[in-house]
């Protein structure tokens, strides 16, 4: 499904309203102008709620703070402008998921209302960073719930690994988002400039610029930190977040507007996915996979195991079979056989998945709200044959099985990391608990991989 309709980057400087900055916000009405052009694109879309990520709420150095009040409101009364005020629905429900997901994913979020903030001496209020593409989204008449996350001090993938868990969130609700990355990039490109002149400050802008331009978050995540520190920059952590929000989807960035005219950098850009996310993505599934991912669906659910359909032509063949889970990339189980135990094939499929999302010992067992993030994959082999010696393998076309007595190990084709025959027999040799110097079997095996 879509969980994301809308995404952009927004940046928010007071200056931009006219009601705080005056004849001194024509300065910037490129950017005032590309913030309405990107307001009127979240209206047209399917969001139900705004997820708003700021560089100025409340700040932890270890923790992601998420607004907790039912009401969200604040205003601009610090920058001259009281009558500049909104108010906010929480999505409550978004705002648990989101807890939840984070906190399996070993990232510490804090909740705040207002009695909860005032403890630490913080404010429960909407901040500038929020306040200022509300501004904009008002006035395109966008009224819709709001979730509101200041990030923290974190290292950037764990940033991003926080917006992967809002992502779960969302599809685990089922639920479509506009996501307002809220931030402005260098803060030192003039010797005017707030935070004093750095050559970093254009070095940086012109690096993200190009960089979502290509769209590569990889490269973005891994930008040099002292580029970072020095070019005063305060929304870097909010496109990372965003980022992960996007993870696994396709997206073809637009830069709409960058200008630069106090010194600080305020770019508008569109990062809107133009489909569904790839990890659910089901009408090119093969009649394995679409087996695999019934069964396991169907019996985390109601615990019953299916019974496959009756004129599929996997009834009429037998086979060794590997069901494979990862979610994000990251391996979530793999069991399978090397020689046929089942009836046939959709049966070794059935007994192989259930296998692998409840009872592979390096993981626990598959939850329900796993479910929609599970790719899968099918490996049926072919027999084993024997051959003489190591210089018959090639590790991209064939798996291999080494045997010294009851001791055996497998290992499939085709793995990400495993290039050489050494490293194939090394791995195979250490999961069977043989010693390289042993005199053991080898086989070998093909395998036809579905997705």
């Amino acid at each position: 499904m879509r969980t994301v309709s809308h995404a952009g980057i927004y940046p928010h400087p007071p200056i931009l309203i006219l009601e705080v900055g005056g004849a001194e916000s024509q300065k910037v009405a490129a950017t005032a102008e590309a913030m309405l052009e990107m307001a009127g694109r979240l209206k047209k879309s399917d969001a139900e709620t705004i997820v708003l990520i700021t560089p100025h709420g409340p700040l932890f150095y270890d923790a992601v703070a998420l607004l907790s009040a039912k009401i969200l409101e604040g205003s601009l009364a610090r920058f001259g402008a009281p009558g500049v005020r909104f108010a906010y629905q929480n999505d409550m429900q978004l705002l648990a998921a989101i807890e939840l997901e984070a906190d399996k994913a070993g990232i510490r979020t804090v909740l705040l209302d207002e009695r909860s903030a005032a403890a630490y001496g913080l404010s429960a209020g909407l901040d500038h960073g929020a306040l200022v593409p509300l501004y904009f989204l008002a006035k395109k008449d966008v009224q819709l719930p709001l979730v509101h996350i200041t990030f923290g001090q974190l290292a950037p993938q764990q940033l991003f690994a926080f917006g992967q868990a809002v992502q779960r969130a969302l599809l685990r609700l089922k639920r479509p988002v506009a996501v307002v990355a809220s931030g402005d990039l260098s803060h030192r490109l003039t010797k005017d400039a707030p935070a004093g002149y750095s050559a970093a400050g254009k070095e940086f802008d012109q690096k993200v610029i190009r960089l979502l331009e290509r769209f590569e978050p990889q490269s973005i995540l891994e930008m040099d930190e002292r580029l970072l520190a020095d070019a005063g920059e305060c929304g870097y952590r909010s496109l990372v977040i965003c980022l992960g929000i996007l993870d696994g989807q396709s997206v073809q960035p637009e830069v709409i507007s960058y200008e630069a005219p106090f010194g600080v950098g305020y770019l508008v850009a569109d990062l809107t996915p133009s489909g569904t996310v790839k990890i659910n993505e089901r009408e090119t599934e093969s009649e394995l996979v679409r087996l695999a991912r019934n069964t396991l669906e169907t019996f985390v659910r109601h615990r019953e195991i299916i019974e496959p359909v009756v004129d599929s032509s996997l009834l009429a063949q037998q086979a060794g079979v590997f069901v494979s889970l990862k979610i994000n990339g990251q391996l979530r189980g793999c069991i399978g056989t090397i020689a046929p135990v089942e009836e046939n094939l959709a049966a070794e499929i059935i007994e192989n998945t259930i296998s692998a999302g409840f009872y592979d010992p390096r993981f626990p067992p598959v939850s329900v709200e796993e479910l929609p993030l599970l790719e899968y994959s099918v490996d049926v082999l072919s027999p084993p044959e024997p051959i003489s010696g190591a210089d018959e393998l090639d590790p991209k076309k064939y798996g291999v099985i080494v045997q010294k007595g009851g001791r055996k190990g497998l290992l499939l084709p085709d793995l990400e990391g495993v290039d050489t025959v050494e490293k194939q027999l090394s791995i195979a040799l250490e999961k069977a608990g043989i010693m390289p110097e042993e005199n053991y079997q080898i086989s070998r095996f093909l395998v036809t991989r579905y997705y």
